[in-house]
């Protein structure tokens, strides 16, 4: 049973095709494009191999076969070539007030027992004064070198 079938255009095909033969390309762009032109099952295609074929000319897994078919059916001809954003969405934890408060505290004087302020001080003593509610060093550190640019 075959789950997604692929099946280019004309013009789909030359462009999948000029992608394989010239230019400077991605590897895995590359790839793509040779998946979906032996796999097109379209009139424009005169040799069709099978996906298992396919993945073993192109010494990749059968597994990435069937994903770069998946996307071109459900996403399209871009997104099948690997030219999609990332889908998770993260929410910023340090807003400039926390920023403020941050070079604030990391130019005062380190805690007793330490010659200067390390980041994962910083995170645990803005945690402990309730400038947030939880932070990781990386995050102080991404904060600060902003600064710095």
């Amino acid at each position: 049973m075959k789950k997604y079938k692929v099946t280019l255009q004309k013009d789909e095909r030359e462009d999948l095709e000029a992608i394989t033969r010239k230019g400077s390309h991605q590897s895995q762009r590359v790839v793509n494009a040779l998946v979906l032109l032996n796999c097109d099952e379209g009139e424009f295609n005169e040799y069709r191999m099978r996906g298992v074929d396919v993945a073993n000319v192109l010494r990749i897994s059968m597994r990435k076969v069937d994903r770069v078919k998946k996307r071109f059916v459900e996403e399209g001809l871009g997104a099948a070539l690997g030219s999609r954003q990332g889908q998770r969405v993260h929410e910023k934890k340090a807003d400039g007030d926390f920023e403020a408060h941050l070079v604030a505290l990391s130019c005062s004087k380190p805690p007793q027992g330490f010659a200067r302020w390390s980041l994962r001080l910083l995170a645990d003593r803005v945690v402990e004064l309730q400038y947030i509610d939880s932070v990781s060093h990386e995050t102080i550190r991404r904060v600060l070198k902003k600064g710095l640019d």
